[in-house]
């Protein structure tokens, strides 16, 4: 809808990036850049900022929005979907973010676990099976060096603050 209200015409949309095929003067690009953050968005030029946010959109889409993480590994999963070596998109990432492409993927899996254990509706075993982690003691273990804390610790806190039912 911005697109059109500025008279540009997309040729390609995809989540979170939009090619237009006319040239931009300096004065639509300002009216393109203002008219985006009315609508919470950011307009994004430079290739590496453009490059990491395809990479943490990956990222985030396998976590959190797939139904099932891809069963080849997240590397060679961002690589194959970028079509880039994953060396050079790791070393370019942790550049840029000062963070791993890894403790990125670790940081939004513990994320997911959480959500997942406060959904309350699958055992730490299927957590662990749907984000590919080797075992329970693994997530286990990787949770609690991110978190402080066991997934049972944390469940059992987390849903101290929530209201049963019952009591509304």
């Amino acid at each position: 809808m911005v697109m059109q209200s500025l008279g540009l015409h997309p040729v390609m949309i995809e989540i979170g990036e939009v090619e237009i095929e006319e040239k931009l003067s300096v004065k639509k690009y300002d009216a393109l850049k203002e008219a985006l953050l009315r609508e919470d968005f950011e307009l994004i030029i430079d290739n590496a900022t453009i490059l990491i946010e395809k990479i943490r959109t990956l990222v985030i889409e396998m976590i959190h929005y797939s139904d099932e993480v891809p069963s080849i590994n997240f590397s060679d999963y961002i690589s194959k979907k970028l079509q880039v070596n994953y060396t050079y998109l790791s070393k370019f990432f942790s550049k840029v973010t000062s963070i791993t492409i890894e403790h990125f993927i670790i940081a939004h899996k513990i994320e997911k676990v959480k959500q997942l254990l406060l959904y309350n509706e699958l055992t730490l075993s299927e957590i662990a099976w749907k984000l590919h982690y080797s075992s329970t003691a693994h997530l286990s273990a990787q949770f609690k060096k991110v978190t402080g804390s066991t997934p049972s610790d944390f469940k059992k806190s987390e849903c101290k603050h929530l209201i049963p039912v019952a009591d509304l």
